[in-house]
């Protein structure tokens, strides 16, 4: 068979320089450690700055490097693994997950929410209905990773006191403790790429609009749904695998945690 156009185009000169520059990142530079501007990083290497600014791009994309609002560019830490596959079955807030909470509210859910909420139970849920909304986070090495949202409705923690812990941390440990009563039957996940929200981009330091992973989780006990969540991860921070048993896995360089 003869060559293929494809075969024939020699490989860009950002390419090359990117496995250059993951070569002195692996070798020359520590974790968190900002690298050298544009201008100085591209006299180091001999090339033209928009070719350094390729390269650079296709680093962050893989998740070797991180620009930080008010630092610069600097060397990404190791990546956190989060399994999402079905055969977890546990009540978020459960054992050692990786979350941070950081407070709860009374909130009423979109429509998508509502309809997850509705979804297998007795009685349909509607936007009209409020629900506890935990928020946490997950972090590693000091850096915000992922941000989840919990929705947990009234009827699923029927011994909530209305004024025991009204606000904050306290509040929101005191509707997992309620949650973690109930009788867990199963859960399902999904997992979808979008875009950061604003609140969500602010959170994990990126901007509106960068490429995130959200992983949807409902928890059915026997009357149906009793909470959903929904956890937005930074895309660079992770990627998809799948195993043996068919299970979608966040896997990474550094540990596998298991997601609540």
């Amino acid at each position: 068979m003869g060559t293929t156009q494809l075969e024939s185009v020699p490989e860009p000169k950002y390419w090359h320089l990117k496995t250059v520059l993951s070569e002195a990142l692996d070798q020359d530079f520590a974790v968190g450690e900002v690298l050298p501007n544009e201008r100085d990083l591209a006299a180091r290497f001999g090339v033209a700055r928009a070719t350094l600014r390729q390269a650079l791009e296709q680093l962050e994309l893989e998740g070797r490097l991180q620009r930080r609002r008010g630092v610069g560019t600097t060397v990404a830490p190791p990546r956190v693994g989060v399994a999402v596959g079905t055969t977890q079955h546990a009540w978020p807030g459960e054992a050692v997950d990786g979350w941070q909470l950081v407070d709860a509210a009374e909130t009423l859910p979109s429509a998508a929410v509502a309809k997850l909420l509705g979804t297998a139970s007795a009685v349909p849920f509607g936007t009209d209905q409020t629900v506890h909304t935990v928020r946490r986070t997950r972090v590693t090495q000091g850096q915000a990773v992922a941000a989840e949202l919990l929705y947990v409705p009234g009827s699923s923690v029927p011994g909530l006191s209305g004024i025991d812990a009204p606000a904050g941390p306290a509040r929101a440990r005191a509707v997992l403790r309620e949650l973690q009563r109930l009788a867990l039957e199963g859960q399902d996940r999904s997992v979808e790429l979008g875009s950061a929200r604003a609140d969500d981009a602010k959170e994990l330091d990126r901007l509106p609009g960068a490429p995130v992973l959200l992983v949807t989780t409902r928890y059915f006990t026997a009357e149906g749904t009793a909470a959903v969540s929904v956890a937005t991860y930074r895309a660079d921070t992770c990627r998809l695998t799948f195993g043996d048993s068919g299970d979608v896995q966040i896997s990474h360089h550094a540990e596998t945690l298991v997601a609540s």
